[in-house]
């Protein structure tokens, strides 16, 4: 009896362990990814594209910003790959160290003015790995989370890897304002931008060390045990799962433009439109995340009560209908306004981003789940946050207004309506095993 009372006592330390190891793995991964869309927008033009005039810099730099929202897709599959045959714990070890060794490798490169045409394209190429590496970090960090758990928690499971994106976005953009605050712009744009991403070494070495104790997902190793491993599982999501994975890529579309519209392009928008420092953006942007941090798991938690669907949609309505108010809130030029802009915006991400994950990754089976739901969101990420800085630049160039920009950012979000519609529901074939590990837990 004693044995049994200090096994139940013990058992839920596992999935908390898993929860943490995930957060602080996947914030350090978004450190590293918004960390280069920070400096894409803030000096990357100056730096490594300096013969073009500032508009075009910009295009530029953010160019090379979407070249990780391409990689992406192919780390999902390769990543995904090995995570549904070999397991997610390797995988996830791997993701880490290629993500921290390119970010670390950006902060020691040459400009233009010392290597010439090299330094964008090593730029172009780090960025790649980059993107390798957050391709497959994201589906095995919700996965692992998620199987670790009950099924009545995998909305707030789920959602503390999504806790990674504010928290990493918040790191980056701290960091940035820090020195942004501490430095003259001369000396930021000489050698101050280099330290955040030097200093992702560091942190890379924190994660390792965290995730080194996590377990291997109980789901599946008991797949693994009772059922033939996929010898190709992109192939079998095609066949087996053709409409949960568009419909994951379409659900995704929307939160991904409204959120890099939010929170990257703000920075391009406030600095050269409204003609504020980039501590005012910056500042706005910390405020939002850190906000974000306590409404994601909040909202996670409440789609476990009352459903995906219904979290999800509200935040979609809510962030096309604030679209419209996000600029001209920036075009007064005041900072209570400008904060209360991305504020706002970020709570309504917020109760999309909450149940995203578990709506994502239950839409697959757990022999399928790495590949699936790596796929369904990365895809999506080329045709969303790829795109919406650069399309959002040319669109304010072209019409001299950001109404459409707001107006894109709605014609997106009115696909993930669609996408939440078209779905199926949660996957089946694994409801037995989930309840083994409910049931331990």
């Amino acid at each position: 009896m004693a044995s049994r009372t200090n096994e139940a006592s013990t058992a839920p330390a596992a999935p908390r362990r898993v929860m943490l190891a995930t957060l602080i793995g996947t914030s350090l991964e978004w450190y590293d990814f918004f960390l280069y869309g920070s400096a894409a927008a803030l000096v990357f033009g100056k730096l490594f594209f300096p013969s073009f005039e500032p508009v075009t810099g910009t295009l530029l730099a953010f160019t090379t910003y979407a070249v990780g929202f391409v990689a992406r897709p192919l780390g999902g599959i390769v990543f995904g790959h090995f995570g549904d045959r070999l397991g997610r714990k390797t995988v996830l070890m791997t993701t880490l160290i290629l993500m921290g060794a390119a970010t670390f490798a950006i902060g020691l490169l040459p400009t233009y003015a010392q290597w010439g045409v090299a330094a964008p394209l090593l730029l172009v190429a780090l960025r790649f790995l980059q993107g390798l590496g957050l391709g497959g970090e994201w589906g095995g960090a919700v996965v692992m989370a998620m199987e670790h758990g009950g099924t009545a928690r995998r909305g707030l499971n789920a959602s503390w890897p999504q806790v990674g994106v504010p928290a990493g976005n918040l790191l980056a953009a701290g960091v940035l304002w820090l020195l942004n605050t501490v430095q003259s712009d001369a000396a930021f744009l000489a050698w101050g931008w280099r330290v955040p991403f030097l200093l992702s070494g560091v942190l890379v070495v924190v994660g390792l060390w965290i995730r080194v104790a996590v377990t291997e997902s109980p789901l599946f190793a008991e797949a693994a045990a009772t059922a033939e491993k996929p010898r190709m599982p992109l192939l079998e999501v095609l066949a087996r799962h053709p409409r949960s994975l568009l419909a994951a890529m379409a659900a995704r579309i929307g939160t991904d433009v409204a959120f890099y519209t939010f929170t990257l392009y703000v920075l391009t928008y406030v600095t050269g439109t409204v003609h504020l420092p980039r501590s005012a953006a910056l500042s706005a942007v910390l405020i939002g995340s850190a906000l974000q941090l306590v409404l994601i798991p909040l909202f996670g938690a409440l789609s476990d009560r009352v459903g995906r669907r219904p979290v999800y949609a509200a935040g979609a309505l809510a962030a096309a209908g604030w679209a419209f108010a996000f600029f001209p809130l920036l075009d007064t030029g005041s900072r209570p306004a400008i904060v209360l802009a991305v504020v706002v915006a970020l709570a309504a991400h917020a109760a999309m981003y909450g149940p995203q994950a578990a709506f994502v990754a239950e839409l697959f089976s757990t022999r399928l789940r790495y590949s699936g739901a790596s796929m369904g969101y990365q895809i999506a990420g080329i045709f969303g946050g790829a795109l919406a800085p650069i399309i959002a630049v040319k669109l304010v160039d072209a019409t001299g207004s950001a109404f459409a920009v707001s107006a894109y950012v709605a014609a997106a979000l009115a696909i993930t309506g669609v996408g939440l519609a078209f779905a199926p529901g949660a996957a089946t074939d694994d409801d037995v095993a989930a309840a083994k590990v409910e049931v331990a837990a």
